[in-house]
């Protein structure tokens, strides 16, 4: 169905830059037939518990060309709403800014000699970002009944609030960050005006919504620093959960049995299996990850043949050239590794770089040991979620710096993730954990893995906000 543009309906409104539905263009017709595909996740989760008769409404972003023709057709489902913003001024938007400029603040993840640098051409695609955001404010000012509740996602949309506010001021604006926030001194890289534009786009929200107190804490600092104050704006921690029931009743569907055995076979009998799942993103810590795993091994030749890192790297943002260079060096690392060590009856390193949801959850049901070593993270999932779906209850060895480490430290290894040297005694105490120890440890895990599931996280956010009145 088509959106119903200008009616000014919606009750509840999300807006992120990824929908919960995709079009695929396939060529068997004369104009070609469109596919819709349906996604998951803890915003899908949370609209379905709000009802069908709440008013909800998802205005997201056309992000392919199928997605496109879609829009173009009039083809679209009830409750959603696809901008067609210009491929181009998107590529500017989501590429140039968001996942190169903001996503590298808030990570920290610049190589300051040389970067960034904040000349014509960020100029050029940051009146992008600002055209992308603008087309979201008024497609939210034009759908959303009167007084209703918009909660708006990520740092694709920082100054929707804002441009929201001036559209509608009786709306209830919500704005919620997966990423971490970067802290003043890392923040203040960015151009005077363009961190002032930032935190006002923030700021136009009635409450803003973090996975922890460190990045709330961290955002706060910098409005402190930067815009003399939150103003009237509220700020809550909000720590995302797994969803137990899903996660659960899917690791144990016939096609992941399936994958399980294939990977036992890869592993080799009585193998313990290293286990980490990733996006092959900078933050996410693959590569050193690997050398800690091969510090091990020569710092305790006794686990040569006796244990296998199993290393799933998943394509990332493959468009962009440092990825592409990233992912190079996940695989000659894992390649050396494998000739350096490996046996004619072992492989230290099973990495794969195709996604298959199933053969991730095989993978957890597996794991002895999972690695979750980031640079820096929002939340980190995969931290929650490996306890939970570990048949044997596996030991969790944590970054201190994911998000999640607020919530699961206490019942992890904590590592430093620059530290290879510590991350490879952290696995060795990992391989070597007592059973009862083990078990303890997953246990508790699980309990705060589970704490607020998706559905929950998400109306717990709607709740707040709409107590505001």
């Amino acid at each position: 169905m088509a959106s119903t543009q200008g009616a000014r309906s919606a009750e509840v409104l999300v807006a992120s830059n990824r929908g919960p539905v995709s079009y695929e263009l396939r060529p068997d017709g004369t104009d070609g037939s469109l596919h819709a595909k349906r996604g998951g996740g803890g915003l899908v989760s949370g609209l379905s518990a709000i009802g069908p008769d709440a008013g909800a409404l998802w205005v997201c972003s056309a992000l392919s060309d199928g997605d496109r023709e879609a829009v173009r057709r009039g083809i679209g489902e009830d409750g959603v709403r696809m901008l067609d913003i210009p491929a181009d001024v998107h590529a500017d938007a989501y590429n140039g800014i968001a996942n190169s400029v903001l996503w590298f603040i808030h990570h920290m993840l610049y190589q300051t000699p040389l970067e960034p640098v904040f000349d014509a051409e960020f100029r050029r695609q940051w009146t992008s970002y600002e055209t992308y955001n603008r087309a979201f404010a008024e497609a939210l000012a034009e759908e959303a009944a009167e007084g209703a509740a918009v909660v708006v996602q990520d740092y694709h949309l920082c100054l929707v609030p804002g441009m929201l506010r001036e559209l509608r001021p009786d709306l209830r604006i919500g704005h919620f960050s997966h990423t971490p926030w970067a802290p003043p001194d890392y923040f203040r890289m960015l151009p005077d005006d363009i961190r002032a534009q930032l935190l006002r786009g923030m700021l136009g929200a009635d409450r803003l919504g973090f996975l922890t107190s460190r990045w709330a804490d961290a955002f706060t600092a910098c409005c402190t620093e930067f815009a003399g104050g939150l103003g009237e704006t509220q700020v809550g921690v909000h720590g995302l959960g797994t969803d137990a029931d899903f996660l659960r009743k899917r690791s144990h569907e016939a096609d992941v049995d399936e994958r399980m055995a294939a990977l036992r076979t890869e592993i080799g009998e009585g193998r313990k299996a290293i286990v980490r799942v990733d996006r092959t993103e900078l933050s996410k810590n693959i590569v050193r990850g690997l050398l800690s795993y091969r510090q091990l091994l020569d710092d305790h030749p006794e686990w040569r043949e006796r244990v296998v890192h199993v290393a799933f790297a998943y394509p990332s943002r493959q468009d962009l050239v440092v990825y592409r260079e990233y992912m190079a060096e996940v695989q000659r690392l894992t390649d050396e590794i494998n000739a350096g060590y490996g046996t004619p009856g072992w492989t230290p390193v099973l990495l794969h770089l195709k996604d298959d949801f199933a053969r991730s959850l095989a993978a957890y049901r597996l794991a002895d040991v999972a690695l979750v070593n980031p640079i820096r993270d929002g939340m980190n999932l995969v931290a929650k979620e490996v306890p939970l779906v570990s048949d044997e209850g596996c030991v969790l060895v944590l970054s201190r710096e994911a998000g999640a480490f607020e919530e699961l430290g206490e019942d992890a290894i904590a590592v430093n993730p620059y530290d290879v040297i510590g991350t490879a005694k952290a696995l060795h105490e990992a391989l070597t954990m007592p059973a009862g120890e083990r078990a303890e440890r997953a246990k508790r895990l699980n309990a705060a893995a589970t704490a607020l599931p998706p559905a929950q996280w998400f109306l717990e956010q709607l709740d707040a906000l709409r107590r505001l009145g």
